[in-house]
C-alpha cells in the first residue's frame, strides 16, 4: 500500500516564507503616524507573522482561480514596481500563479463582479493556515466603488501597493500608505478612474471571528458599484 505523501512545510516552499517576510517588514517599515493604536496594531501583526514563520505550518492545497477583475492584476504589479513596495510586489508576483481569487460572498453587489476581488495568503482558509490572522490582498479595476461595510470583531489594516484610492472620501491614499479600521467601523473604498489598485490587507481578532469572516453592508448604499 502507498504511503501518503509527507505535508508540505511551508518552508519547502521558499516564495511563501519570503512573502510572508515581506509582510512583516511592510508592518515594521511604515509610520504609524503618532497613532499609539495603530502602532500597536502594527505590532501585534508583525507578532502574529511572526508566530506563522516560527510554526512553519504544512501548506494547503487550493486551485488557483480568476476572476474577471485578474485581467487588470499584470498592470497593478507593474504600477507597483517602481514604489517603495516593490520589494512585496515582487514577492507577489512570484506567487501569482497560485493564488485563489474571490468575492467572499454569495451574493456579490450588482456590477461589483467585474471589479473587484481578493485572496487569501494566510488564514483560516488560505494556503498558509493560520487561525490567529489573516493576510490577503485585494484587487480593484479603475473606477471602482466598494460599497460601504464594516467588520464584526475584526480590526482591519489596508497598505496600498500600487494604484490610488480611497477610503470615505476623507483622503487619497497611494503606495505605502496604511488604512485603520477599528471593528465595526464603516467604511467605503473608491478607486483612481484610470488605474486598477492593489492592496494588502491584514485582519486580527478572536479565531471564531476569522473563520466567519462576516461583513455587514450599509442598507443606505443604493449604488454598490
Amino acid at each position: 500500500m502507498d504511503q501518503p505523501a509527507p505535508p508540505l512545510l511551508m518552508t519547502s516552499r521558499p516564495a511563501w516564507v519570503y512573502l510572508l517576510r515581506d509582510f512583516l517588514e511592510m508592518y515594521r517599515m511604515i509610520p504609524a503616524g503618532g497613532s499609539a493604536t495603530i502602532r500597536a496594531h502594527q505590532r501585534l501583526v508583525r507578532e502574529r507573522i511572526s508566530g506563522v514563520l516560527r510554526a512553519n505550518p504544512s501548506l494547503r492545497d487550493s486551485d488557483a482561480a480568476h476572476k474577471p477583475v485578474t485581467a487588470h492584476l499584470q498592470r497593478a504589479l507593474d504600477q507597483g514596481r517602481g514604489t517603495p513596495m516593490s520589494r512585496v510586489i515582487r514577492s507577489i508576483d512570484g506567487l501569482r500563479d497560485q493564488l485563489s481569487w474571490q468575492y467572499g460572498y454569495e451574493k456579490v453587489p450588482r456590477g461589483l463582479d467585474q471589479k473587484y476581488a481578493y485572496t487569501e495568503l494566510v488564514g483560516p482558509t488560505g494556503p498558509v493556515p493560520s487561525d490567529q490572522i489573516i493576510l490577503g490582498l485585494v484587487l480593484f479595476a479603475p473606477g471602482c466603488i466598494y460599497p460601504a461595510h464594516a467588520h464584526d470583531g475584526i480590526t482591519e489594516s489596508y497598505i496600498c501597493l500600487s494604484g490610488a484610492m480611497s477610503q470615505n472620501d476623507q483622503g487619497v491614499y497611494v503606495p505605502g500608505s496604511m488604512i485603520f479600521n477599528p471593528p465595526g467601523q464603516m467604511h467605503r473604498i473608491t478607486v483612481a478612474d484610470l488605474e486598477p489598485s492593489l492592496l494588502a490587507y491584514a485582519w486580527i481578532g478572536p479565531p471564531e471571528k476569522l473563520v466567519s469572516q462576516k461583513m455587514v453592508f450599509s442598507r443606505k448604499t443604493r449604488r454598490p458599484g
